[in-house]
């Protein structure tokens, strides 16, 4: 079994963090799984990895289920936890950077249904085919299609519309980031298109907005005065610096040791679509166990 969760732990965790949303409880029902596998007779395992993955998704399906209700009366919009993807080339952290959506297309999936995002995520992320799917699930192969179309359909993802978000090099960051500390109306409105969206996740713990915002000026506005605004709420001297979250190049907010926000940025057409600012503090204590120099 160890042998079994050295080659399987990080598909799984990816799998379980993508139905989820959350880094904590996926790494809590992959570790759930592997215990309940040692009792699993040998016949069983004999397809480990469709097994397992199936495990996963039904204990993640049950943690969606009282998660769902909790997003009910969860103040502001809800974004997932983040988490640190190292930069090393490892086979975990290559198998989580081929198998990720992007943190664009996690926002989205919460439009689905649990049973609509599994099917999207299996699909899309990890590849699998609808035969697979459907045996994973133990449903039709023509209902696994028909719920992935209607998530395609809630997600705004028309028929043949790649899934892949445009990649935000660490140049592009890197001169956001500038934009961003300098408070420069005009260099961040030059980056964003028409219809950018900002969300921010404070879920009622800190200062966020209860609201995404859709209006570019007002997005341009927001972020020049962010950074020197949120100064006066910390001890600390506030600094930022780029990191690997998500398998994404993405920014992130520290005042000493304190993890004050995470940062992430959606690129469309060359231009900032939309951005992704995780303030909860519930949900950056995994960020605050980062190795740094």
């Amino acid at each position: 079994m160890e042998e079994l969760y050295c080659q399987y732990k990080s598909l799984l965790f990816t799998l379980a963090y993508q139905i989820t949303g959350s880094a904590a409880e996926a790494e809590d029902a992959v570790q759930d799984v592997f215990i309940k596998a040692y009792d699993v007779h040998p016949e069983r395992l004999e397809e480990p990895k469709a097994y397992l993955c199936k495990m996963v998704t039904n204990r993640c399906l049950d943690l969606q289920k009282s998660a769902r209700r909790k997003r009910e009366i969860y103040v502001g919009p809800w974004l997932p936890e983040p988490f640190h993807t190292p930069e090393e080339d490892t086979l975990e952290s290559t198998v989580v950077r081929r198998d990720m959506l992007s943190y664009a297309m996690l926002v989205l999936l919460e439009r689905l249904t649990p049973t609509e995002r599994v099917v999207f995520v299996l699909r899309e992320a990890l590849g699998f085919d609808y035969p697979e799917i459907a045996k994973l699930l133990d449903k039709q192969e023509a209902n696994c299609r028909k719920l992935m179309s209607r998530a395609r359909s809630k997600m705004g993802i028309s028929v043949g519309e790649p899934v892949a978000a445009e990649a935000a090099e660490i140049e592009w960051v890197s001169r956001f980031l500038i934009s961003f500390e300098q408070g420069n109306v005009d260099q961040i409105l030059s980056l964003l298109t028409e219809d950018v969206m900002l969300v921010s996740d404070g879920g009622g713990k800190v200062l966020a907005f209860t609201r995404p915002i859709q209006s570019r000026d007002q997005v341009a506005r927001i972020l020049a005065s962010a950074f020197e605004g949120i100064k006066p709420y910390y001890r600390g001297s506030l600094f930022t610096e780029i990191a690997p979250l998500n398998s994404e190049t993405s920014i992130v907010l520290r005042s000493g040791d304190e993890t004050v926000a995470a940062i992430f940025l959606q690129r469309k057409h060359g231009k900032l679509a939309g951005i992704y600012i995780v303030r909860n503090p519930d949900k950056l204590l995994l960020l605050n166990k980062i190795n740094r120099p």
